[in-house]
């Protein structure tokens, strides 16, 4: 495989890179000679799988970098990236920020026997799913710690457009979440910078299986999907890959669906 990107002194950061979208994100990356910073938040049980994940990252001799912390905690974020300044030297930039923070809510609106949504569900829900994306950027911007062509990459899905039960919250913050994309795209462009958001197919990961009804969902997307199977975390992964080329410094501002056709069915 060419590692096109090697040598370049090119980081990407993942928020929420420990697992599904956002761990094959970081492994693709790294396939193609990018630099990983994994931010994740995990128990100590769950530790010592992961850190053979990331083991895996670092066998692609990049250098790598992890922080088991509150993505969304402010005081947190500016810790982090205070060590970013010193891992990047005066040669290394972030090209790369991948927003895969899947922190929510799905509690239904009307329930008999168990907690239904609340003002605090949606606060809660938005603000790490959506308005994290903008304070990282904004933060890594005013550290000067961008490349001059920086592409930000962010997961909604089609609960951004339908209904499902219990996803009220979630699905308010994957319509803020492209909204801030949008305005990022606009505003940081004059800087280099390029926001857009992936739409992916259903895709069977942790976060999916908490939704109740995900069973449904599964079976209803292997029914539409024009390929009779679900998308995987590596088929989204390989379009954030083709999104931090040279040759996609044009696309801006959009949601592009990586579903195999799931969406026009």
């Amino acid at each position: 495989m060419v590692k096109e990107f090697h040598g370049k002194n090119y980081w990407a950061i993942i928020l929420g890179g420990s697992s599904g979208l956002g761990f094959a994100s970081a492994k693709k990356l790294a396939s193609h000679g990018y630099n990983i910073c994994v931010v994740h938040r995990n128990s100590k049980a769950q530790m010592d799988v992961i850190q053979n994940d990331f083991e895996r990252i670092k066998k692609e001799g990049i250098l790598f970098k992890s922080f088991n912390a509150d993505a969304i905690n402010t005081a947190k974020r500016s810790e982090i990236i205070e060590e970013l300044k010193l891992c990047l030297g005066d040669k290394g930039r972030i090209r790369v920020l991948v927003h895969s923070i899947a922190k929510g809510n799905l509690k239904p609106m009307i329930a008999q026997d168990i907690a239904i949504l609340q003002n605090d569900d949606f606060n809660l829900t938005i603000n790490a799913m959506a308005i994290s994306l903008y304070d990282w950027t904004r933060e890594l911007f005013d550290a000067s710690l961008f490349a001059q062509d920086t592409r930000i990459i962010s997961f909604t899905s089609e609960g951004n457009s339908k209904a499902w039960k219990s996803y009220a919250a979630v699905s308010a913050a994957k319509v803020t979440l492209e909204a801030i994309t949008r305005n990022i795209a606009l505003e940081f462009a004059p800087f280099g910078i390029r926001a857009n958001c992936i739409q992916a197919g259903v895709t069977d990961t942790t976060s999916l299986r908490v939704i109740p009804g995900s069973d449904k969902i599964i079976e209803q997307a292997l029914l539409r999907n024009p390929f009779k199977r679900l998308t995987t975390p590596e088929d989204v992964a390989n379009v954030v890959y083709l999104l931090s080329r040279d040759e996609a410094s044009w696309i801006n501002g959009s949601i592009i669906q990586a579903d195999g056709g799931e969406h026009i069915c």
